[in-house]
């Protein structure tokens, strides 16, 4: 997400940094630059004037000006006012009611709502052990309703059973007294949509709205239709009243302007935002994470979140004492390539790291992708448990066996035993040396990765 304007932006800040002074001209150039890259990554045009105005007024005074690192100051302002833009502080889901919570999804026809309820669900049963409940309104899309039991089987959460013929309002009148009856704590009310905004729609959302008293009304908005997404997310506000956003596809939007314009033009903040298909691939919106990853200056907090949550314990653990003996085999490398593929893939943990977009479009123009990964692991599964372990008897036929058995070449066997190689050697320094001064540095390589890329 972002490629294309943190692209864009590094390039300006870059000129701004290698200066030893800046004049005021050359903040208003440079200005002027940030104006057109946020237009081409199409934030609104009021949202942009009104940005530009915040950070000149506070870039052209003097404590800026003449201060050691001015190109530095200028860059920490665009970050702060940034960070202003998409909302100040994080603001989660309110559910502090008394249950069962309505919450009321809302959205045009195709923008993920139903997969985003069915998120948001899962999220709450598993972090916050909610006891939820899901029901769809949608009583126009054909399948709509079993869409959702479908997803809710999928998950382990309840849905309403389907009564055909039953409309809207009656659907949501039984879910909020199932839930009740039965002791949900929230209880999920998937509207239907349309392919655009239509009084009829708006008209049956108010009789919905009026009648569940929700504690959160949710848009989902596809952030690929840049400012449709805000223009739709107005006249939700406007009409039925919104509490917040969630905007999936984040991950295949490379210029970012819906999420830069809709806080600002709703007022309402962006709640989550769904990063891939899959049923786990949601996280929480944080306005100075974003900021962050958006200058460049990656999301490091977020990363060590993701792995929290995702990376086992015991793997951990053992991994920490290989290291410790300076040991690590083929069988830990494997292990290792799981874990990245549970955090969402190498460009989703790049995307995080700082100062990492050079290495990020290296990758793009080599077409690397986790397929790579796929096909590493792959190498590592024809070998036998003594090859994984005793990497030193690898020799020219054992190669062509393994390379014949994963589908692979023998260079790319020979590739994934030098990432190994030097993946063991960082460890057997890190032992000596201890973990100061051992992590990559910004925008560099995890260890190993650069075999990935191509030469010269």
């Amino acid at each position: 997400m972002f490629d294309s304007l943190t692209e864009r932006l590094g390039g300006i800040f870059d000129r701004l940094k290698g200066r030893g002074a800046l004049s005021e001209s050359d903040v208003t150039v440079a200005l002027r630059e940030v104006r057109v890259a946020l237009l081409e990554a199409d934030v609104a045009l009021p949202v942009v004037k009104d940005f530009i105005e915040q950070v000149k007024s506070r870039a052209i005074g003097q404590e800026v000006l003449k201060s050691v690192t001015p190109g530095q100051q200028v860059v920490k302002i665009v970050n702060d006012a940034l960070t202003d833009m998409l909302g100040g502080e994080a603001q989660g889901l309110d559910l502090a009611g008394s249950p069962p919570v309505a919450v009321l999804m809302v959205g045009l026809q195709g923008s993920g709502k139903t997969t985003t309820t069915a998120k948001i669900a899962k999220r709450l049963k598993e972090k916050e052990k909610k006891r939820v409940l899901m029901a769809s309104l949608d009583v126009r899309r054909p399948a709509a309703q079993e869409q959702l039991k479908i997803l809710g089987e999928q998950i382990g959460v309840p849905t309403l059973p389907i009564v055909p013929g039953q409309m809207p309002q009656a659907i949501a009148r039984r879910a909020l007294e199932s839930a009740r009856l039965q002791g949900f704590d929230v209880v999920f009310l998937d509207t239907a949509g349309r392919m655009h905004v239509d009084q009829s729609l708006m008209a049956e959302l108010v009789t919905v709205r009026d009648l569940v008293i929700p504690f959160e009304t949710l848009l989902v908005a596809d952030s690929l239709t840049g400012q449709d997404a805000v223009n739709v997310a107005k006249q939700f506000n406007d009409q039925v009243g919104i509490t917040g956003s969630v905007l999936t596809r984040m991950d295949g939007d490379g210029r970012g302007g819906a999420a830069l314009s809709m806080r600002a033009v709703t007022g309402k903040p962006i709640k989550l935002i769904g990063t891939g298909e899959k049923l786990d691939a949601l996280e929480e919106f944080h306005p100075s994470r974003i900021a962050s990853r958006i200058l460049g200056m990656g999301d490091v907090v977020s990363l060590v979140e993701k792995a929290a949550e995702t990376i086992e314990e015991e793997e951990a653990e053992k991994l920490a004492r290989k290291m410790a003996k300076g040991t690590f085999d083929l069988e830990d490398l494997r292990s290792q390539l799981r874990q990245m593929k549970k955090l969402g893939g190498m460009q989703s943990i790049l995307g995080m790291l700082p100062g990492i977009g050079k290495i990020q479009k290296q990758m793009k123009g080599a077409a690397i992708d986790d397929s790579v990964f796929k096909r590493q692991e792959a190498i590592i599964n024809s070998m036998t448990p003594k090859e994984r372990r005793h990497v030193k008897i690898m020799n020219a036929s054992r190669k062509r066996r393994i390379a014949a058995g994963s589908g692979t070449t023998v260079q790319d066997v020979n590739k994934l035993l030098k990432m190994h190689r030097d993946m063991a050697m960082m460890m057997k320094r890190m032992k000596k040396m201890g973990k100061k001064g051992m992590m990559p540095g910004p925008g560099a390589m995890p260890p190993g990765m650069d075999q990935l890329l191509p030469k010269g």
